[in-house]
C-alpha cells in the first residue's frame, strides 16, 4: 500500500473528519521502507523552490494557470452509489471555486487571516480525451460485486473488482465508491502510479474533495500531524491538533497568538461549512511540484484536454458483450423501449440458470449485472438513467445473449 493521507468521518450528517493520516502514513513507511526515499526526494524538492517568495510559476503553457484533467472513476454496488453526472460536475465546480478562491465562503474568511488567503491558480477539468485519444465525458462507471470499499487500495484495480488509474502523468484520477467508515483519502507525490490519485466515499462529495486533493498536491495537515507540529509552510500558525466542530472566534495553541489557530484552512479538519481558504505558503508548496523537474509537471503534456481523434468507444473485450465465436438460437427481450422492467425470455433453455449477463451503456462500461435465476427473467431498470443500453452474456458451449434496449 502506499504513502496516503486518510481522512475518518465519524458523522456524517455533522460531516466532520476525524484524521488519522501520521499514523496511518508511518505504517505505510515502516511496510514499504522504499518509501521514505522516493518521499524525501520529493520533499526535497519542494523545499529547493522556497526561493521564489511570490509563488509564481509560469507553465508549460507560458501563462500561471494550471489546468489538470480530471478522470472520475464511479465504482458503485448499489443505484445509490452510482452519483449522477451532474454531481460530479459540481464537485469539480467545488474544487475549482475552492482552489481560486472563488467559493462565497471565502467571504467568511476572518478579517486576521483574510491577508493571508490565496488564489492558488490551479483548476479542474473533467478530461475530454482518454489515454488512447477516444472520446470521453472524464467519468467512467463501474459495476462491481464489492458492497464496502476499505482504505487498501483494491478500488483502483480491476482484478479486485475496482477500476484501473488512468495514466497518472496525465490525469488526476478520482475514484468514488462506498468506502467504510472514512470519508476520503489520497496519495501523496511519491506514490506509486497505479495508485496515485484520491478516493472519496459516495455520500462525502462536499469540500473533503478539496482537502484530498491537497495532500495530491504535497500538503500535509495543517496541525503536521502531531502535537504542535509542522505543516512544512510558513504562514500556517502552528496549531496543537485538528479543530472539530465548527469553531468562530480566534483560539489560542501552541502559542501562536495573537491570531490563533487557522481552523478555516481547507487543511484542517473543520466542517465544510467552515473552511475557506488557502495560504499563499500552501500554493507556493503545490506549485512547486509543477515546475521543471517537479513530480506533477507531466501534467503539461497530457492529451486529456486535448480533441479525441476518435469517438467511438469499442466495448470492453473483456466482458460477456463482446462478438461471440457461436451463435446459438437467441433469446428475445421486452418491451423495447421500456421504463421500468425489461424481461429476458431465454427460449426455455435450462443452461442460462445460474449463468451472469451484463447490462452496458453506450460507451460500452458495465452498469449493472444480473445472475439468471429463471429462464423467463425479469429485470428491473427503473434506476437506470434514459438512454440506450447493450445486455449480454455467454455461456461456455458459446450460446450468447446480446440484445440493444432503449431506458425511458
Amino acid at each position: 500500500m502506499g504513502l496516503l493521507a486518510l481522512c475518518v468521518s465519524i458523522s456524517s450528517v455533522m460531516a466532520q473528519k476525524t484524521c488519522y493520516s501520521y499514523d496511518y502514513q508511518q505504517q505505510n513507511l515502516a511496510d514499504n521502507p522504499g518509501l521514505v526515499a522516493v518521499a524525501g526526494q520529493v520533499e526535497q524538492f519542494i523545499k529547493a523552490q522556497e526561493g521564489d517568495p511570490s509563488g509564481a510559476l509560469v507553465t508549460a503553457r507560458g501563462n500561471p494557470l494550471i489546468i489538470i484533467p480530471v478522470v472520475v472513476h464511479v465504482v458503485y454496488n448499489k443505484a445509490g452509489e452510482n452519483v449522477s453526472d451532474q454531481s460530479v460536475r459540481n464537485m469539480i465546480e467545488t474544487l475549482n471555486l475552492c482552489f481560486r478562491k472563488a467559493h462565497p465562503d471565502t467571504l467568511k474568511t476572518p478579517a486576521w487571516f483574510a491577508n493571508l488567503s490565496a488564489d492558488v491558480e490551479i483548476e479542474f477539468q473533467l478530461a475530454v480525451s482518454d489515454p488512447q485519444r477516444r472520446s470521453t465525458t472524464g467519468i467512467v462507471r463501474k459495476y462491481s460485486s464489492v458492497t464496502q470499499w476499505d482504505t487498501d487500495d483494491k478500488v483502483k484495480f480491476s482484478n479486485q473488482s475496482g477500476d484501473d488509474a488512468w495514466d497518472a502523468k496525465s490525469y488526476l484520477n478520482i475514484w468514488i465508491c462506498n468506502l467504510r467508515y472514512v470519508s476520503g483519502y489520497a496519495s501523496i507525490p511519491g506514490d506509486v502510479a497505479a495508485k496515485d490519485g484520491v478516493v472519496l466515499s459516495a455520500g462525502s462529495l462536499g469540500k473533503t474533495v478539496v482537502h484530498e486533493v491537497g495532500h495530491w498536491l504535497g500538503l500535509k495537515h495543517i496541525w503536521g500531524d502531531q502535537y504542535c507540529g509542522d505543516d512544512g509552510v510558513a504562514d500556517t500558525p502552528s496549531q496543537a491538533t485538528g479543530t472539530s466542530g465548527c469553531p468562530s472566534g480566534i483560539r489560542i495553541t501552541c502559542n501562536n497568538g495573537p491570531n490563533g489557530d487557522m481552523y478555516m484552512n481547507y487543511m484542517d479538519v473543520t466542517q465544510d461549512a467552515c473552511v475557506n481558504m488557502f495560504t499563499y505558503g500552501q500554493k507556493q508548496r503545490m506549485l512547486a511540484l509543477f515546475k521543471t523537474g517537479g513530480l506533477r509537471y507531466s501534467l503539461f503534456a497530457s492529451n486529456g484536454l486535448k480533441e479525441a481523434l476518435y469517438q467511438e468507444i469499442p466495448l470492453p473485450q473483456d466482458t460477456a458483450v463482446s462478438t461471440p465465436s457461436v451463435e446459438l438460437s437467441q433469446p428475445s427481450l421486452y418491451p423495447n423501449p421500456a421504463s421500468y422492467e425489461i424481461t429476458l425470455d431465454l427460449n426455455n433453455d435450462q443452461l442460462w440458470i445460474g449463468k451472469t449477463i451484463m447490462i452496458c451503456n453506450a460507451q460500452g462500461l458495465v452498469v449493472m449485472q444480473y445472475i439468471i435465476k429463471a429462464k423467463t427473467q425479469k429485470i428491473d431498470i427503473s434506476r437506470l438513467q434514459p438512454g440506450m443500453y447493450f445486455i449480454g452474456g455467454k455461456r461456455e458451449d458459446g450460446a450468447t445473449v446480446k440484445k440493444k434496449f432503449i431506458k425511458l
